[in-house]
């Protein structure tokens, strides 16, 4: 593809039709835009459930845009509420928790598969005659040309290239797109790797999300449909590959050990699959006529679940500022002005998160023994502190700073 200099192909380019590209293509499809979604991977696949995948924890603000956006009713089916939250410290005394019900909340967030996420975005995005998906094609990156920025990719074997008036970076961590644009990124690893599953247990979860700090790295144990519980545990690398090769009896004595028989004992695991995990941030949100969302923009360690929300917001964000530029009458979708908005409201709740996050995983991964005595202290402190556990519930649930018009179920402004 190709256009003029005055005439771009597209007013808008998505590069990575991810969970967080596609759902900014939703978003932005009623503007009357004409908008491209260049994925690498075309559309469909199993759509049966499977007991072996990964999932996400959903704040209550990532489920009231994917209401707004018209696909929740395509997920909620498989979804599961997180109705309280457990944090504990391993052989010490302190722990919180947090209860929606005391918040005012019917639930603290969602645990869904990616799959039916994805599924339901792709659902929507078929509804809508003004987003073109080109897939499967892969981003090779992009360059300034005029008043437009020329995407280039590879698909069926040939290159081929679109322009837009404003290229969005949404292809990943390592993204190329973004790296062209002279956009940099900060990458620290965590010398953690993450190991992924499903299991059942003895006892029902009963809607309790459980976060379990260990000397050896933390435990993310979320409920799903089924009364199947989804588990992360976070290992150092060279301790995953021998438990990656244990039979599942000897893996699960070794989770139950550090986890302990909250659940009762753990009865079966899925297939486990290991991801190494590190903190990326890219430089900026913009550059010339391009805007970086989700883990283009940054990655985070997945201890709070508040990655994939953070992307999420960054889709909505944009979409927002968007479509008051566009209700005001401007028809160019990158514009500096416009960008420099989206820059700056991005820039500060991911200051806020990175920070959340990043303090959590350096402040449990410390041996020190009075470091490890105070924080139980201050688990202990916490759970009987009302004010703080309704911060840290307002946190989770994505209602703390801004909050985008999507993410409080109002919907954007019309196409004028």
């Amino acid at each position: 593809m190709s256009g003029s200099a005055t005439s771009p192909d597209f007013d808008l380019a998505i590069a990575g039709g991810g969970l967080v590209g596609s759902s900014l293509a939703l978003a932005l499809a009623p503007l009357g835009w004409r908008i491209a979604l260049v994925e690498a991977v075309a559309p469909g696949g199993d759509a049966h459930p499977s007991f072996d995948e990964r999932t996400t924890a959903l704040a209550n603000g990532s489920v009231r845009v994917f209401s707004s956006l018209g696909v929740w009713d395509y997920m909620e089916r498989e979804a599961t509420p997180i109705r309280r939250v457990h944090v504990s410290d391993q052989g010490r005394f302190g722990s919180a928790r947090i209860d929606a019900a005391e918040q005012g909340l019917e639930a603290l967030g969602q645990v869904l598969p990616n799959r039916v996420i994805g599924a339901g975005l792709w659902q929507g995005l078929r509804r809508c005659p003004t987003v073109e998906v080109i897939a499967p094609a892969r981003v090779l990156g992009s360059e300034i040309d005029g008043d437009a920025r020329v995407l280039h990719f590879e698909r069926n074997g040939a290159a081929r290239r679109l322009r837009a008036r404003l290229v969005v970076a949404a292809d990943g961590a390592h993204s190329q797109v973004r790296e062209q644009a002279g956009v940099g990124a900060e990458h620290w690893a965590y010398g953690q790797t993450a190991i992924v599953s499903t299991m059942t247990t003895q006892r029902f979860h009963d809607y309790v999300a459980y976060e379990r700090f260990t000397p050896q790295g933390p435990i993310a144990v979320l409920p799903l449909t089924e009364g199947r519980c989804g588990v992360v545990w976070t290992r150092r690398p060279e301790e995953v590959e021998r438990l990656l090769s244990l039979t599942d009896p000897a893996f699960l004595a070794e989770l139950q050990a550090a986890f302990g028989f909250r659940l009762g004992r753990l009865l079966h695991v899925g297939q486990r699959q290991a991801y190494p995990l590190e903190l990326s941030r890219s430089e900026r949100h913009v550059a010339e006529r391009l805007a970086i969302i989700g883990n283009a923009a940054q990655a985070l360690h997945p201890i709070a679940g508040q990655g994939f929300n953070l992307g999420l917001r960054d889709a909505a964000s944009l979409a927002e500022v968007l479509a008051d530029a566009r209700a005001a009458g401007e028809n160019d979708a990158g514009l500096a002005g416009t960008l420099a908005v989206y820059a700056e409201w991005r820039d500060e709740d991911r200051r806020r998160i990175v920070a959340f996050t990043d303090g959590l995983v350096r402040l449990f991964a410390t041996p020190l023994g009075v470091l490890r005595g105070l924080r139980s202290a201050g688990l202990l402190a916490f759970d009987v502190f009302p004010p703080a556990k309704g911060a840290m519930a307002r946190l989770s649930v994505g209602a703390s700073g801004r909050v985008p018009r999507l993410a409080r179920g109002v919907p954007l402004a019309p196409a004028p």
